[in-house]
């Protein structure tokens, strides 16, 4: 019994050991990860950085890092190869961990440090064909000599600051998931251009769309997609007359109806993805020279998906924010130019039904003949488990999707092939390195002609004076409204017939009306003569920043903030008055007359710090769903809806829209009826979810706006940001989404440039400059932009990179 307490003490302390050793599902080995010298409480930062000279092995020559007070580095090099090398090193140095996750997530390689979790995740990115389009992207890398030169060089400074670390130097994120970096290759520069693809042109609605035009007629889907909003005021405005013919494409004499599209991969795009930007010219402003501004609106994430630096080398002095993973500066300016983008939404990603000639798959019928497949194997690393081979059929469209259906589980099984702009070699990393580089609009000009995908709407002022806007990326040539349904896999008819010729593409340079500007909506009028896509941006931010700019005189950079940062709702002001109209106030209780008062006397501007807002949003949440729930219901097909800004048009001049009344009930509804039950839905939800009326009704609270860390560690992010605005403002914030920079740019003689952005240089959320520039993002503060001609007597420290031979 003397030898009992011992043993079980001695036993208890060999499962301590081994448990803090050990890995449990995504629980890292708890030994190593509170290890005082080398787990995360070696992130922390508890000094200030300090000046400090590298020498480093294979680097030739010098590269100076001086870094400013919001630690902004500014690299100032001897040659190119020192710039990009000395620019992949700093990167890596503040961003290492979400260089590489965001990187494995666009080669579908999550799993191998993540386990079965991201499986899914993986198979679909990979089935999807984007290691194939990156692929195809870096053999046009390597044709470039300057692309590739720039890539080659950005590599190896990565590497050079992944080889300096030792374990207990990982960012945290590698110790809480327990892996190591691997070495960086220009192939990764390629993913994750293709993953911005994913995220902006990853968008379709031909299943839904097919769904709905035979579920409830080809007139629904005249009324609701095809014909757009009076209000509706196009990137590139009427008064535009275009001097050329377009291309002729064939078309199908009838348009093809799958077998079945329910249940296809879905890739709807969020509320939240959108952008604004803008350029006035000379005439406009006090200066006399143009400004220009851009806020691209994307998912607000920390660390933020841009990085901000200043490059500065014989031929180049740029500044602005780019992507970790890539070469140059992607928004900015240099000392005779600016630019900026927003996403064009265009229709580049089709799906095909494929017929097979047997369950084989190897060979599907086309242009009548049988035509082979191809096959692609795809190889998952599973971390904690077996590899996983995943066999993908291609077909001259691209990958083959199995579609499952959750209607008729007895019917023959159906397969959709997709063709993706993202499968196009291209390189978007020329069009950058030139911009850096340009000097006037025909140097703007000549950068976007390499520019493939996902489609932009760039922006550009000069100090010579020009502005202009271009829809740039490769279009393809289409017959009107091709590809807003399934294609049929076996007409060549429905194949893309060519690309827009760029010099056909929508643009506009130094309008009479005296500015350009865009915000996701329709890209031309009417009598541009190629089909771009049926579904843009709603109308509102596109016609407030036009109404806007079209006021305004003597505008300062002052203006341009404010613009940014107007909080207008469009929505409200073509919805709320008919709301307001259709309830009967004889039936209102006097606290629902108090509610009605409310919004009656609001001033439609989405404040953070007013309950109006979020009354409002949910209301006319609940009002569109009473419209159409109860017939979108009635089948397991998915459907596709119709966008606000239509759906407010067509009830104001229709009072008897069919859908008003409710299929599911014997009476015949009104839209009096119908208003009046989803403002009391709207009272009961709001008392329900966060009592009775008070401060947590305020906009800033409901509008939910959480900026989560890009792996979604807890703690890592930052929660209930209060905020105004809304995603049909100009100030886009909402639910996680919302500007993820700032700029504004005033070129001349001395160019000057303010922004700001939802995060901080640093990748360690142990550093103070993780999270430092939320609060003034919020607010709308915007920092003058350091951009030295040479370098700098004071800065806040620096960083000298050299020869180690």
């Amino acid at each position: 019994m003397k030898l009992l307490k011992p043993i079980f003490t001695f036993l208890l302390l060999i499962a301590l050991v081994f448990s803090l050793n050990t890995q449990f599902g995504s629980v890292p080995p708890l030994g190593e990860f509170f290890d005082p010298e080398s787990g995360f409480w070696a992130n922390a930062e508890t000094s200030s950085p300090t000046t400090k000279k590298l020498t480093i092995d294979g680097f030739e020559g010098n590269a100076t890092i001086y870094y400013d007070e919001r630690r902004v580095p500014h690299i100032f090099a001897e040659n190119e190869y020192n710039l990009y090398f000395a620019q992949g090193y700093v990167v890596a140095r503040d961003r290492l961990f979400q260089m590489e996750i965001q990187t494995y997530d666009a080669a579908g390689r999550l799993s191998e440090n993540l386990g079965l979790r991201t499986l899914n995740r993986d198979r679909s990115t990979r089935r999807l064909g984007m290691p194939y389009g990156a692929e195809k992207a870096l053999k046009m890398m390597k044709k470039d000599s300057t692309t590739w030169a720039s890539v080659n060089a950005y590599t190896d400074g990565v590497n050079a600051y992944i080889n300096s670390l030792s374990p207990e130097d990982y960012p945290v994120e590698y110790k809480i998931f327990d892996f190591a970096p691997e070495e960086w290759t220009p192939i990764k520069s390629a993913h994750l251009l293709k993953n911005m693809t994913r995220t902006l042109a990853g968008g379709n609605n031909d299943d839904r769309t097919s769904n709905t035009r035979k579920y409830f007629g080809a007139e629904f889907v005249e009324k609701f997609f095809t014909v757009k909003p009076e209000l509706n005021d196009p990137i590139i405005p009427t008064s535009r007359k275009w001097d050329f013919e377009r291309i002729p494409v064939q078309r199908p004499d009838t348009l093809f109806e799958p077998a079945s599209a329910v249940e296809l991969e879905s890739f709807e795009r969020s509320e939240g993805v959108g952008s604004n930007n803008w350029a006035v010219s000379g005439s406009k402003t006090k200066s006399g020279y143009p400004i220009l501004a851009n806020d691209p609106h994307l998912s607000l994430t920390l660390p933020s998906i841009w990085y901000e630096v200043q490059l500065n080398a014989p031929g180049i002095n740029s500044y602005g924010v780019t992507l970790q993973g890539m070469p140059g500066i992607v928004i900015g300016f240099n000392e005779n130019v600016a630019w900026g983008v927003t996403n064009v939404a265009a229709d580049v990603m089709d799906w095909y039904e494929i017929k097979f000639k047997d369950s084989s798959k190897k060979e599907y019928w086309y242009d009548g003949e049988w035509k082979p497949t191809t096959t692609r194997i795809e190889e998952i690393k599973v971390r904690g488990g077996e590899t996983v081979s995943d066999t993908i059929i291609y077909t001259h469209h691209g990958p083959v999707t199995k579609v499952e259906s959750g209607i008729n589980e007895k019917r023959d099984p159906v397969y959709h092939a997709l063709r993706w702009i993202a499968h196009e070699g291209s390189n978007e990393l020329k069009t950058f390195y030139e911009l850096n580089r340009a000097k006037n609009y025909e140097d703007y000009k000549a950068a976007l002609s390499h520019f493939t995908a996902p489609a932009q709407n760039f922006v550009f002022a000069s100090n010579e004076g020009d502005i202009a806007l271009w829809i740039t990326g490769k279009l393809p040539n289409k017959w009107e409204h091709q590809g807003r349904t399934v294609s049929d896999g076996t007409d060549p008819l429905y194949d893309w017939q060519g690309w827009v010729p760029f010099e056909h593409n929508p643009h506009i340079k130094n309008p009479e009306r005296g500015f350009v500007s865009s915000a996701n909506q329709e890209s031309a009028a009417p009598d541009y003569p190629y089909y771009i896509d049926d579904d843009f941006a709603p109308f509102e931010r596109g016609r407030r920043i036009n109404d806007r700019l079209a006021e305004m005189e003597n505008i300062i950079v002052s203006d341009m903030q404010n613009l940014q940062m107007d909080n207008f709702s469009y929505y409200a002001y073509t919805l709320l008055s008919g709301l307001l109209e259709w309830i009967e106030e004889d039936s209102l209780s006097k606290e629902e007359k108090a509610y009605v008062e409310l919004l009656a006397d609001w001033d439609l501007m989405n404040e953070g710090d007013l309950v109006a807002p979020s009354l409002f949003r949910r209301w006319a949440g609940n009002f569109y769903a009473s419209i159409f729930n109860d017939e979108y219901s009635t089948t397991k097909a998915r459907l596709r809806y119709p966008s606000r800004d239509r759906v407010v048009e067509v009830l104001k001049t229709e009072p008897d829209f069919p859908f008003i009344d409710n299929v599911n009930t014997e009476e015949t509804e009104t839209i009096e009826e119908r208003a009046l039950y989803s403002f009391r839905k709207t009272i009961e939800g709001m008392t329900k979810d966060f009592g009775e009326m008070g401060g947590s009704w305020k906009w800033g609270y409901y509008s939910n706006n959480d900026i989560d860390h890009i792996s979604f560690v807890p703690g890592f992010g930052v929660e209930n940001v209060f905020a105004s605005g809304s995603s049909e403002s100009v100030n886009a914030t909402r639910n996680g989404f919302g500007p993820s920079w700032r700029m504004v740019v005033e070129v001349g003689p001395e160019v000057k440039g303010y922004g700001v952005y939802p995060g901080g240089a640093s990748g360690n959320p142990g550093s103070l400059n993780y999270d430092s520039m939320i609060e003034p993002w919020r607010t709308g503060e915007l920092f003058e932009l350091n951009f030295w001609k040479t370098q700098p007597n004071e800065y806040l420290y620096k960083l000298e990179l050299g020869s180690g031979n």
